[in-house]
């Protein structure tokens, strides 16, 4: 029998699930090793497959999710890298857009920039905008460069000139000579390979995000084949990378910087997949939580929001139009995810003024919460949850962590609740309110600042803790229905399991829409299908069961940024209709009498390769016990139950309930029933 493995690395957790040809799937939840995390996926999968009895030839594909190349930004440990550009904007990454993120903060300091100003070297060479050579490349410049970089240690190099989307030429010469000059070992990115659009700087700060993450991603790919071949796992492996499909992982390593917010991915897939295939309501927003961060996505008609422009590493990570300058930009396609630094390994302090605080700095996996009894010593948001009683205070994940409940309690007591001269359950409760107001920025990021309404939307939570503060989420936002998923804890891990190969090509333009004839299009999209075709086959894909949707980027003269509307007719006077619409429903208002510009035109191919997911395995089996729960500051006597001994009539709260992989919490407030697929509804009321 074959078996295709799904794996989504977090922060605090490494989650696994195995699918069999008959569609069961069984589930782990193991600690992360953030040492090597490959470790901890070869550690964990050896172990289920073993109790399994699965022969490891029998695993015919493993689909991986990795937070590796999110936190190699974050924590500023990526590359050495060196940046060669046109003369004359060598500080494009410092002069970056006008938009800050807080507007009227005069002590505002901007990220400082992945490459510094000595190892950004510039060019003699200009291309026009139509792609015909101005100032030709000076190669001696280029020799130079590679001896100036050789000789400061560089381990990566981003090249990124003028106009090099309308004409690559002198880009693929440079990438020659570095490679001649530099070797092999020196991993170099083409910003017109990986990002052949207008704008110089976003185009410049893409080759260099993948320039600065890639070597540690390629590091990371080659620790973990090895992993796996030694436990005799030798199956393709693909990645998941930001847009929500999967590739192959020597392409991932190639276009490293789509593999940020990869994790975050998966789990909106499976939102996706979710609504569609139960035929309930479409329109959800995703809640995703664990261990460090909490993520959320808006899902409407059934498909994922997306986007093309993201940044990473402004303290919440998200695409909005409206919050720009305070990270990273990425312009690749994206599920439109947003995400922020509060999860239950988020840690607990005060700063200088005596104010809490709730993150963004956790205690990740080693040491963890003071719960996990590994050593950490700072309180933390887990630390929260045990003194209130909404996790189990003896084990977790079916038993294979112990919980120092006491050390958790003492923890949050002594450097929070003494401090501030309350008593312990009012300052837990007050830490979780912070908390969840932390948190619903990112549910605000898709929905509010997007133009809709979250109580318009039911809310999906998954992840280790999002069913633990999903109610309260949920009353926060003026959301009235959750949904719980069955193995809501390794949700993103199965949703790997649901996910097709996917990838996106882009022909830029640039062209008055009533410019454009039908047949000018079709050519058009047809130089673009041969493109796809031949990438697939590359890949070893086959391309005829392949799906190829066009889509097209509009906006009105003279504005700086695009909307992305679909392509269903083949007719470019339904484009410009199509645009006017999104136009009016994202900003309010719409220009019918002013010209449309087509900016880029793209294919987006997908292959389907996903598993049919039919049933979960039962998860190993643990003891469950009633305990005293805070939903306000007095404990009550709360049941906690397993998800199958809730009925599919609604029961009113409180009560929790305890899966393998992660708990429900059901307050006084609500009430919950079980559907007919195992999915827990949450009915919640608004006061």
């Amino acid at each position: 029998m074959a078996y295709r493995v799904g794996i989504d690395i977090g922060g605090t957790f490494t989650d696994i699930a195995l699918v069999d040809a008959a569609g069961t799937v069984s589930i782990r939840k193991v600690p992360s090793t953030p040492d090597d995390y490959s470790r901890g996926i070869a550690d964990g999968l050896a172990t289920l497959i073993g109790e399994l009895g699965i022969v490891p030839a029998e695993i015919s594909a493993i689909v991986h999710a990795t937070t590796v190349a999110t936190n190699t930004i974050l924590e500023f440990k990526g590359a050495r890298t060196g940046l060669v550009t046109t003369r004359g904007f060598r500080d494009v990454l410092e002069l970056r857009r006008l938009r800050i993120p807080v507007l009227y903060d005069l002590q505002y300091d901007k990220p400082p920039p992945l490459v510094p100003r000595q190892r950004r070297l510039e060019i003699s060479e200009r291309m026009r905008p139509d792609g015909t050579v101005r100032v030709p490349l000076d190669e001696a410049e280029v020799r130079n460069a590679a001896q100036r970089f050789r000789a400061a240690g560089i381990e990566s190099v981003a090249i990124s000139y003028l106009h090099a989307y309308a004409n690559p030429e002198h880009e693929i010469r440079t990438e020659a000579i570095l490679r001649e000059e530099l070797g092999d070992s020196v991993y170099i990115t083409r910003g017109s390979e990986i990002l052949p659009e207008i704008r110089e700087y976003e185009r410049t700060s893409t080759a260099v995000v993948n320039a600065y993450v890639g070597p540690v991603i390629r590091s990371y790919a080659d620790a973990l084949a090895g992993r796996l071949a030694a436990i005799g796992v030798t199956a393709p492996i693909e990645m998941m990378h930001s847009g929500g499909g999967i590739m192959r992982l020597a392409a991932s390593v190639k276009r490293a910087a789509s593999l940020v917010e990869s994790g975050p991915a998966a789990g909106v897939i499976a939102c996706a997949r979710l609504v569609r295939g139960e035929g309930r309501g479409a329109n959800i927003i995703s809640f995703d939580m664990g261990g460090t961060t909490a993520k959320a996505a808006l899902i409407e008609n059934g498909e994922a929001a997306r986007t093309d422009e993201y940044e990473v590493g402004a303290g919440i990570n998200l695409s909005s139009k409206l919050v720009k300058g305070g990270g990273y930009p990425i312009k690749m396609p994206f599920i439109d995810v947003s995400e922020i630094g509060a999860g239950g390994g988020s840690l607990v302090a005060l700063d200088r003024q005596g104010r809490v605080t709730v993150g963004p700095e956790s205690a990740g996996a080693m040491p963890g919460p003071v719960a996990y009894g590994r050593g950490g010593t700072r309180a933390t948001l887990t630390d929260v949850f045990v003194t209130l009683g909404y996790i189990n205070d003896t084990t977790l994940a079916g038993g294979s962590i112990a919980v120092d409940a006491e050390g958790a309690r003492n923890a949050l007591r002594t450097q929070i609740a003494e401090p501030l001269g309350q008593d312990l359950l009012t300052t837990a409760r007050g830490v979780l309110t912070l908390a969840v107001s932390t948190m619903t920025r990112a549910v605000k990021a898709v929905s509010t600042y997007r133009g809709r309404d979250p109580r318009d939307f039911s809310l999906v939570a998954f992840g280790g803790n999002g069913p633990v503060v999903a109610a309260d989420i949920a009353a926060a936002l003026g959301i009235r229905h959750i949904i719980v998923p069955v193995a809501a804890g390794v949700f993103s891990g199965s949703g790997l399991l649901r996910s097709d190969v996917e990838q996106e090509f882009v022909q830029p333009l640039l062209a008055d829409t009533v410019a454009i004839s039908p047949a000018m299009l079709a050519d058009l999209k047809a130089e673009l299908s041969i493109r796809a075709r031949a990438a697939l086959a590359a890949d070893g894909y086959d391309a005829a069961s392949a799906e190829f949707r066009y889509s097209a980027d509009l906006r009105y003269f003279g504005q700086a940024y695009e909307l992305n509307i679909a392509d269903r007719t083949g007719e470019v006077a339904d484009l410009v209709e199509g645009f006017h619409t999104e136009h009016e429903r994202t900003y309010g208002h719409r220009s019918s009498a002013d010209p449309v510009q087509l900016v880029n035109l793209r294919l987006t191919v997908r292959v389907p390769v996903a598993s049919e997911i039919v049933r979960y395995a039962p998860a190993p089996d643990f003891e469950r016990r009633d305990r005293l729960v805070a939903f306000g500051t007095t404990p009550v006597m709360t049941p906690v139950i397993g998800r199958e001994a809730l009925g599919l009539s609604l029961r009113p709260g409180p009560f929790i309930i305890e899966d393998y992989d992660c708990t429900c919490v059901i307050p006084p407030n609500a009430s919950a029933r079980l559907d007919a697929a195992g999915n827990i509804e949450i009915e919640v009321s608004q006061p």
